[in-house]
Formats: structure tokens, C-alpha cells, sequence
């Protein structure tokens, strides 16, 4: 089955293209190698299958991760001192971003909000400015695109949403700061693409039902096992993203996204994405 991003990587490239390249995986436990270890596995290990023989996935996800602490190890910076040109970056954080800075900093959580602001803290006996989520990935995805690499910004997949007996979701401020990310970058016009990999997640576990899901955490309610973070990687019902001038949403058109508005006037509905 085509993967969430594999079919944005496909229509945009061309289904069977010869042409070499490679898709880093900027991420953290749930899409890493091993996931939270203990018979856990991302998602991440699956996409290769989605790919055609001429892409190598290269998964950089590592666990424990948020935007903040990706940025502040240099593990972004890794990944643009060795993409090229008709690379791909894949961004998709958000279950360790986040918390309170205080009483006592993590080094993980990030600076709340969706714009520009900053907080100050210390961490590990240095001070430093956190910026936003948004800020986080954008600052990424400049750098990917400054060495002409195309970079997808994904929303994390959920926890288990069906550990209470019946299967329910909805988006995380996370979710709306990724498409608000990719969106202020200039969107699919500027190599960047939006992917909402909760939404099309949650979905995959709705249509699996409660007992099979939660058969699939083995551990905890974040980190699936192999057959899971499969699903997660697979989806047999998306469309095709690049031959569209604009991301498809939501119902009602505004700046040239649509929308099915604003939930609790921060999250996105995401509904029919990729109709």
C-alpha cells in the first residue's frame, strides 16, 4: 500500500522514477529504528517499502526528541551538511515538545505559542533561548531548502486512541503548528508540504478497532510495535498531493488553503485531506 508520504513523494517525483534520491527522517521515537525499544518499532522503517529501488531512506529519528532538542544536538544541521539537491526531508515531532519550562527544564519542551516568542531558561547548566514549535520547523525546513532538498512537516501520530474501549481523536495544537509551519514557508510552491499524519493515523486505527490496536501497544500508549507503525507507514486510500496548486483541507477557502474552520479556535478538523 502507498505510504502517507510516499504518495506525496511519488506524485511529485513520478511513480517508478529512475532518478536517485534520498529521504531523510528527522523524527523521534515513533518514527525512529527500535521505537522505545522493548519489541517497539517506528514508523519510520516502513517507508522504504513505499518507495521505489532508486530511494534510500535514511532514518536520522532518534528517541526522546523534541523540535527543540533535534535543533539544539545539531541533528538538523547533520542533515543539511549532507542533503542535495532533489532530497527530501521528512520533520515530524510533537510527542516530547511539550510540558512546562519550569520548575525544572527538560531540555525538550518548547517555547509555547505560534509565532516568534521566546523563553528563557537553563538547561544543563547553560542558558538558552527556546523558541516555538513552528520556529523550530521552520528554521529546520530553511535549511533543507537553502541545499535544494523538498521537506515535508508532519504532524506526529497519536497515542493510543482507542485504550479506552472505543476509538476517538482530535488535533493537538502540534497538529496546527506543522501545517501552520509549512504554510507560512510558502507551501507546495516552495518545495514545502504540509502532511497530517495524526489525522490519516488515527483513522487507520479507527478502521482497525480497539482490541486490535491496543494489541499493538505493547508497552505503553506511545510506541507500537512492528505491525502497527506498518499501518501507520501504509495507507491503501490516499490520493496523489503535487499536481494540486494548492493543499486541499477543508471546506471553506480562506488564503488559499481550505478550511473546515478553527476547533476551539487553535486546532484544525482535518476532514478530507487529499480529495
Amino acid at each position: 500500500m502507498p505510504s502517507v508520504l510516499s504518495a506525496v513523494l511519488l506524485s511529485c517525483l513520478g511513480v517508478g522514477s529512475a532518478t536517485a534520491a534520498t529521504v531523510y527522517l528527522a523524527g523521534d521515537s515513533t518514527m525512529a529504528k527500535a521505537g522505545g525499544g522493548s519489541g517497539t518499532e517506528g514508523w519510520g522503517e516502513f517507508l522504504r517499502y513505499s518507495l521505489p529501488s532508486s530511494y534510500t531512506v535514511s532514518n536520522k529519528a532518534i528517541g526522546g526528541r523534541s523540535a527543540r532538542s533535534f535543533t539544539r544536538e545539531g541533528r538538523f544541521q547533520d542533515i543539511a551538511n549532507v542533503v542535495k539537491s532533489g532530497d527530501w526531508v521528512v520533520v515530524e515531532f510533537g510527542h516530547n515538545d511539550g510540558g512546562s519550562l519550569s520548575p525544572t527544564d527538560n531540555g525538550r519542551t518548547d517555547c509555547f505559542g505560534d509565532g516568534n516568542q521566546t523563553c528563557q531558561t537553563t538547561y544543563g547548566g547553560v542558558a538558552e533561548t527556546v523558541l516555538t514549535y513552528p520556529t523550530y520547523y521552520k528554521n529546520a525546513a530553511t535549511l533543507f531548502l537553502a541545499k535544494g532538498a523538498k521537506v515535508i512537516l508532519s504532524s506526529a501520530t497519536p497515542n493510543n486512541i482507542c485504550e479506552s474501549g472505543s476509538c476517538s481523536w482530535g488535533p493537538s495544537r502540534f497538529d496546527y503548528y506543522a501545517w501552520l509551519a509549512a504554510r507560512q514557508l510558502g507551501g507546495t510552491a516552495a518545495g514545502v508540504y504540509h502532511v497530517a499524519h495524526g489525522q490519516y493515523s488515527a483513522q487507520v486505527m479507527t478502521n482497525l478497532g480497539p482490541a486490535t490496536v491496543t494489541a499493538h501497544y505493547p508497552n505503553d500508549h506511545t510506541h507500537t510495535d512492528a505491525y502497527l507503525a506498518n499501518a501507520m507507514a501504509a495507507h491503501d486510500h490516499l490520493r496523489k498531493l503535487c499536481p494540486r496548486t494548492q493543499m486541499r483541507y477543508f471546506g471553506s477557502r480562506r488564503g488559499g488553503y481550505e478550511f473546515d474552520g478553527l476547533v476551539d479556535g487553535f486546532f484544525l478538523r482535518a476532514l478530507h485531506l487529499f480529495q
